[in-house]
């Protein structure tokens, strides 16, 4: 069963692994610290059975969520139940999310997973409480930003907000930076910044929203 699940890194401290859930599509995350067995997942967007059979042998202790959008809380009621993981949602999105979050994040904190550390970053834009989450070279981004563009915003006002936060606190992060969206494939910094600088030369009218992706909405 748990033969859909990606190994995007492995190494003596840490594991990270990618799960493409069903019914949308979205990316659930797993981080697991080899040294204590104690894990967290990112998003809890359905395939629960999948998820919970990987993580059976570790302590999850954390159910850290991008954001408040259903496609990625499908399974969240159930997972949270299951795993006992305390459930951490910035509070601009916590009234999306199906059951009550245990705790608030505002961006700027470190979560332990045993000898590892994540460090939480607040992107608003896509939501008001947008989350990204990084962890040494590697970001999970949410639908921050994806390959080619920003996530989908629902008026010029947030396309401008989700602009700002992918220049101040993504692009200053360095080139090496490993990107894992909310959906579909990773990429790289280095590439996006790329993009995203001929965009923003390309661009005066930034009276943009929806689908927008760098090379043309």
């Amino acid at each position: 069963m748990t033969s859909r699940i990606q190994e995007i890194a492995r190494d003596e401290e840490k594991e990270i692994l990618r799960l493409e859930t069903k019914p949308f599509g979205t990316n659930a995350y797993m981080i697991i610290c080899r040294e204590t067995a104690e894990a967290v997942l990112i998003d809890a967007p359905g395939s629960a059975e999948i998820i919970k059979e990987r993580l059976e042998e570790n302590r999850v202790r954390f159910i850290l969520m991008t954001h408040g959008h259903m496609d990625h809380s499908v399974d969240l009621e159930e997972l949270q139940r299951d795993l006992g993981a305390t459930l951490a949602v910035h509070e601009d999105d916590a009234e999306q999310l199906p059951v009550k979050a245990d705790r608030f994040l505002a961006g700027g904190e470190i979560i332990n997973c045993g000898s590892l550390e994540l460090e939480t970053i607040h992107a608003p834009g896509h939501t008001p409480g947008s989350l990204c989450f990084r962890i040494e070279s590697y970001l999970i981004s949410g639908d921050t930003v994806f390959p080619g563009g920003p996530g989908k915003t629902p008026s010029p006002e947030a396309f401008k907000q989700i602009l700002a936060s992918i220049e101040n606190k993504i692009m200053t992060l360095p080139d090496e930076t490993v990107i894992l969206p909310g959906h579909g494939e990773k990429t790289d910094l280095k590439t996006e910044r790329e993009l995203f600088n001929t965009f923003k030369r390309s661009r005066n009218n930034l009276e943009l929203s929806g689908d927008v992706t760098w090379l043309g909405s």
